[in-house]
This record gives C-alpha cells, sequence and structure tokens, in this order.
C-alpha cells in the first residue's frame, strides 16, 4: 500500500504517464469553451456608441490569415475558415497548425 495521497505518481522524478490513471475516461468528458477568434478591433467607446444596425467594424485579421484556435483562453492551433455545409450556412475552420505547449504559454 502506497504511504502518498497519489499512488499512480512516480516519485523517482518521471512524470506520471497520460493514461494511466483509472478516472481518464472523466477527464476526458470534461466540457471545455473553444473559440475561434477571426480579430480583434480597438475603438473609443464614443465610436462604439455610434455603431447601428448595417456598421462595419474592420478586424485586424485579413482574408486568408490564419485564425486562431482558443481552448478556455489559450491558443492551441491555428486554421483556416471552411464552409462546411453545401448550403453555405455553417463555417468551421481546418486545422493548419497545432501550436506546442511552449507556444501557447507564450499567447496567453
Amino acid at each position: 500500500m502506497s504511504s502518498t495521497p497519489f499512488p499512480d505518481t512516480d516519485l523517482a522524478g518521471t512524470e506520471p504517464r497520460v493514461g494511466d490513471g483509472r478516472n481518464l475516461d472523466s477527464i476526458l468528458r470534461i466540457p471545455v469553451l473553444m473559440q475561434v477568434v477571426l480579430g480583434s478591433a480597438t475603438m473609443p467607446v464614443a465610436d462604439l456608441m455610434k455603431l447601428g444596425r448595417g456598421a462595419v467594424v474592420p478586424l485586424d485579421h485579413r482574408v486568408g490569415e490564419p485564425v486562431d484556435v482558443m481552448v478556455n483562453g489559450r491558443v492551441i492551433a491555428r486554421g483556416e475558415i471552411v464552409i462546411v455545409e453545401e448550403d453555405n450556412s455553417r463555417f468551421g475552420v481546418s486545422l493548419t497548425e497545432v501550436v506546442g505547449p511552449a507556444a501557447a504559454d507564450q499567447n496567453s
């Protein structure tokens, strides 16, 4: 019987491997917020108050530039916007780059 509160943790200096725990299925069912960021804009409140129906707000991203895919506020990938249905009513993102952990930490 292990005397540590984390019996699956190897105390010899190596990190535990993903999937070794019995509760992996529970972890995989945790919902996370995924967002695709098309761009952003900064404007004074006075200009914001003037916006109305049909107003166009220019974003900092250009057409054809990759969009950021974020999970819980962290960039995890970049991709291109694609149409996912034949009637052009829904969009999706095709991943072109998966961001590594070091790069994801720098973007937050």
